[in-house]
């Protein structure tokens, strides 16, 4: 039975590299997949999923007005799962076209993204697929300062942890580090 997955993680959890590890290991089974990601993440290039490590792989690119589901209902072949890299970006509507997939095409949806931002809001698309996803999972990385599990993102600037600001900064390492709470409200600890 086919079902809503939202996998999420801190920056610098490995949810890239977890996408593209799924998607081998369908295609080496010869079961075809589709990749899509947030157009809103341009570091690597629009429309690649790039992981840090240094794999990186071409994907639909998601727009405001992109249908996902009719894209993937328009594929010659149907594919055996759909991974989506950046959830976090998408809006609503992305989110309930991911579940329509689910529940009329009956393909398994796998989303992975940040669950929250650097001041600890819910982005839009984590919010909705918390609401509509059937399962979820926690993908873990360890805090920057010390050995405890990392569940925030602080944005950093020269250094130093920065609290206000645009929701949206695309970066990597130079703008976000993974911390626990504690080092979340002090880093200087």
């Amino acid at each position: 039975m086919a079902q809503l997955f939202f996998k999420y993680g801190a920056m610098n959890s490995g949810k890239t590299i977890e996408i593209l590890k799924v998607a081998h290991n369908y295609e080496e089974q010869n079961k075809p997949v589709l990749i899509f990601t947030s157009a809103i993440d341009d570091r690597d290039q629009v429309g690649y999923v790039a992981s840090r490590i240094g794999l990186r792989r071409e994907a639909y690119a998601i727009r405001e007005d992109t249908d996902i589901y009719e894209v993937v209902k328009s594929e010659r072949e149907k594919p055996y799962c759909v991974l989506l890299d950046e959830a976090q970006f998408l809006a609503k509507h992305h989110i309930l076209q991911l579940a329509k997939i689910v529940d009329e095409l009956g393909i398994p949806v796998m989303a992975f993204g940040l669950k929250n931002d650097f001041t600890n809001e819910l982005f839009e698309g984590s919010k909705y697929l918390l609401l509509y996803a059937d399962k979820f999972e926690e993908i873990k990385t360890i805090c920057w300062y010390c050995h405890k599990k990392a569940s925030m993102n602080m944005r950093i600037i020269d250094g130093k942890p920065v609290y206000e600001g645009e929701q949206i900064q695309i970066g990597g390492n130079e703008s976000y580090i993974p911390v626990c709470r504690n080092h979340y409200f002090h880093p200087e600890l």
